[in-house]
């Protein structure tokens, strides 16, 4: 495999890791401030994505 594929991967994996913890944290919450750790880790999935995206718009840029 190519390391950019690696790296797309790991990435994905990561921000869909986040999601499922995320969802698992949110609905096991007997009070609110569970729920709002979900949702914390929720917010995570896009910054996750976006610095995936970063690193590989960096990447392809010739030095």
């Amino acid at each position: 495999m190519q390391p950019e594929h690696i790296l797309k991967g790991s990435f994905l994996l990561a921000a869909f890791a986040s999601f499922i913890l995320s969802v698992a944290i949110y609905f096991q919450a007997d009070d609110m401030d569970g729920r709002l750790n979900g949702i914390y880790v929720g917010i995570w999935v896009p910054s996750i994505l976006a610095l995936g995206a970063f690193v590989l718009a960096h990447r392809g840029t010739p030095k």
